[in-house]
C-alpha cells in the first residue's frame, strides 16, 4: 500500500504531505546529530577531567536552558516568522559546534565546554515550539496524530542511532569530528526548512510589530493553560511520564543490580524503553481511532505505571526488559496524545506560548524524578520506591477517568476560566 492510500491518522498517512516530509527529514537529521554530539561532549569532558561531577554539570548545562528559557522560546515562536526562527537557530548552532571543535583542537579550558553547550541549547529553545506550531498547517487534521507520532519516532531513532554513531566516531577520531558532523546536520536541517515554501505556513500568529512584552507573553500562555483544565490535565499526564523516566534513571540501576544483569544491564533496560517508545509511535494512529480518548489516555498511563511495581518482583532479565518497554510505549503514547490535544484545543494565536510552558514543565519532571528517586529508595527501599512511583501514575490515570462530559471548542487568548472542569477527552475537539 502506497502512502496515498494509507489509513488516516497513521505515520504513513502523514508522509503524504511533501512539506511535512521536509520538516520531518530536517528534524530527523538534527536529532541524530544532537544525540551523537551529546555522547561525544560527555566523553570529552570526562576524558579531560576524570570527574563524574564535571560530566553531570555538562549534562545539566544542556537541560537547564530548555527549562529556564522554554517559555521565552514559545513567545518567540508566536511573534516572528517561524521559518526564519528555525533557520536562525540552525545557523547559530552550526557556529557553536564549530567553536566546540576548535575548543578540542586548541585544548581550551574545560569550563568552556558546558558554557558553549548551554548557549547551543538556549538557541534551540524556540525550535520545537515552531515545529509543533507549524505541523497542523502542513497536514490535515485527521493526519495530525500520525504527524506527531512521526516526530516522536525520529526522536526515538535518534536516541538509538545517535549514540551508536557517536561511539564509532570516537573510535575513528577525536570528539571534534562529532561536533563538526553535528554542525553539518544543522546545515541539512536548515536546507530542509528552506525547501518548504515561505508564506502562511510559517507566518506568526502575532505580527512582528506586536508590542506585547516578553513577560506579558509568558503570562498570557500561562493564563490560557489555566483557563483550559483539559489542557492542564494533558500536560500533567506528560509531566507524570517524564517524572517516571527521571526515577528510572536511578531505580533501574538498582533493578539491574538485583537481577544480576552485569555492567551492561542498565543499558539493556534503557534500550528496552527506546524499543517500546518506537512501538508506541506505530500504535498512536490506531489507538486514537478507538474513540473515548479519555480512556485511551488513562490506559497509556496505566502502561507506564503498572510495570513499575511489577519490576520489584521480576525474576528474569527478559521480563524486566519487557516491563520497561511497556513504560516506554505508554509514555510516548501520552506524549503524542498531549501534543495532538494541545494542537487541536488551543488556537494557534496562543499555541506557541502555551507549548513553550508545557515542554519545559515536562523536562523539569525528569529532573524532579531523578532527585526524588534516591530519596524514595533510601526511605522505602528498592521495592517500596518502585511501588510508590507506579501507584502515583495509576492514581493520576484514575483521576482522569473521573472527569465529566466533553466540552468542545478552541481556547483563545481571550478565553475565560472554565466554570466547570473539562475532561481530558476534549483532546478530540476539532478546530
Amino acid at each position: 500500500m502506497n502512502i496515498q492510500q494509507a489509513r488516516p491518522g497513521t505515520i504513513r498517512a502523514s508522509l503524504r504531505y511533501p512539506a511535512f516530509r521536509w520538516l520531518l527529514g530536517g528534524l530527523a537529521v538534527s536529532q541524530l546529530g544532537d544525540w551523537l554530539y551529546n555522547l561525544a561532549l560527555i566523553a570529552l569532558v570526562y576524558e579531560r577531567t576524570h570527574s563524574a561531577l564535571w560530566a553531570g554539570i555538562t549534562t545539566a548545562a544542556r537541560v537547564v536552558p530548555v527549562v529556564a528559557l522554554g517559555p521565552v522560546g514559545g513567545v518567540v515562536a508566536d511573534r516572528f516568522d517561524r521559518r526564519r526562527i528555525m533557520i536562525t537557530c540552525d545557523v547559530a548552532r552550526i557556529v557553536l559546534m564549530v567553536l566546540l571543535a576548535l575548543f578540542v583542537i586548541t585544548h581550551a579550558p574545560i569550563v568552556l565546554a558546558p558554557v558553549i553547550a548551554a548557549v547551543a541549547t538556549a538557541f534551540a529553545t524556540p525550535y520545537l515550539p515552531c515545529v509543533a506550531g507549524t505541523t497542523p498547517r502542513l497536514v490535515d487534521d485527521a493526519d495530525l496524530p500520525g504527524a506527531n507520532a512521526a516526530r516522536s519516532a525520529v526522536n526515538g531513532l535518534g536516541i538509538i542511532a545517535g549514540p551508536a554513531l557517536g561511539g564509532v566516531l570516537l573510535l575513528l577520531g577525536s570528539p571534534a569530528l562529532a561536533f563538526l558532523l553535528n554542525a553539518v546536520t544543522f546545515g541539512v536541517a536548515a536546507l530542509a526548512v528552506l525547501a518548504i515554501p515561505a508564506g502562511q505556513t510559517f507566518r506568526p500568529s502575532r505580527p512582528d510589530g506586536d508590542t506585547e512584552g516578553l513577560l506579558h507573553g509568558i503570562a498570557a500562555g500561562a493564563a490560557v493553560l489555566r483557563s483550559c483544565p483539559a489542557a492542564l490535565r494533558l500536560v500533567g499526564a506528560d509531566i507524570m511520564c517524564s517524572t517516571i523516566y527521571g526515577t528510572q534513571t536511578v531505580l533501574l540501576l538498582l533493578v539491574s543490580r538485583s537481577l544480576g544483569m552485569g555492567a551492561h544491564g542498565y543499558g539493556y533496560l534503557f534500550a528496552g524503553i527506546g524499543a517500546g517508545a518506537l512501538a508506541g509511535t506505530a500504535l498512536a494512529g490506531r489507538v486514537q481511532r478507538w474513540g473515548h480518548p479519555r480512556f485511551v489516555l488513562a490506559a497509556a498511563l496505566c502502561a507506564v505505571g503498572l510495570p513499575m511495581p511489577l519490576l520489584a518482583v521480576a525474576a528474569w532479565p527478559a521480563v524486566a526488559i519487557a516491563l520497561v518497554a511497556a513504560t516506554g510505549m505508554g509514555a510516548v503514547l501520552v506524549e503524542i496524545l498531549t501534543d495532538t490535544g494541545l494542537q487541536r484545543m488551543l488556537d494557534e494565536d496562543v499555541f506557541g506560548r502555551a507549548y513553550g510552558l508545557a515542554l519545559p514543565a515536562s523536562l523539569a519532571g525528569i529532573v524532579v524524578g531523578s532527585l526524588v528517586a534516591p530519596l524514595l529508595a533510601g526511605a522505602l527501599g528498592e521495592t517500596g520506591a518502585l511501588v510508590a512511583v507506579g501507584l502515583a501514575v495509576l492514581a493520576y490515570a484514575l483521576f482522569l477517568l473521573r472527569r465529566g462530559p466533553v466540552q468542545r471548542g478552541l481556547v483563545t487568548a481571550q478565553a475565560e476560566p472554565a466554570a466547570e472542569p473539562e475532561p481530558a477527552s476534549v483532546l478530540v475537539a476539532q478546530p
